[in-house]
């Protein structure tokens, strides 16, 4: 039996973002349809896809990955946030939202910055490794 792999997709800092980000929409959509705008919901899926985007960047742009999960958290949130009259309340909703849920967008940040690191210094100690002759 054939073991199968899980799909390997690199993206560039650039594709992580946009990726990030249209994702964030999708899981406010989804929060929004079936938990009834639930920023509970929200939070909890904003931690895979964090987790997912910086498993998939390119290891040239790991940097990125820590850097698009907060604007991917922020331009997410709009759908659920809340708010009402007008785009004023709208506004103060947006902001509510990510000053009451900061610990979700810590958390997706910081779960984005460990895994770049540890990829990181795992691509150095590969580097640094001696390269052992055939026998």
């Amino acid at each position: 039996m054939l073991a199968r792999r899980l799909p390997r997709p690199r993206l560039t800092g650039l594709g992580g973002g946009l990726f990030s980000s249209a994702a964030m929409v999708l899981v406010a959509g989804f929060s929004w349809l079936l938990f009834d705008s639930s920023l509970f919901v929200y939070g909890l899926l904003f931690l895979p896809v964090a987790a997912a985007t910086a498993l998939w960047v390119r290891p040239a742009d790991l940097i990125t990955a820590p850097i698009t999960a907060p604007i991917a958290f922020a331009a997410g949130v709009w759908p659920v946030a809340g708010g009402s009259g007008g785009f004023g309340g709208h506004l103060m909703g947006l902001v509510s939202a990510l000053s009451l849920h900061a610990g979700w967008l810590y958390a997706g940040t910081l779960v984005a910055a460990l895994i770049a690191v540890v990829r990181k210094a795992v691509l150095i100690g590969r580097r640094r490794m001696p390269r052992r002759p055939a026998a």
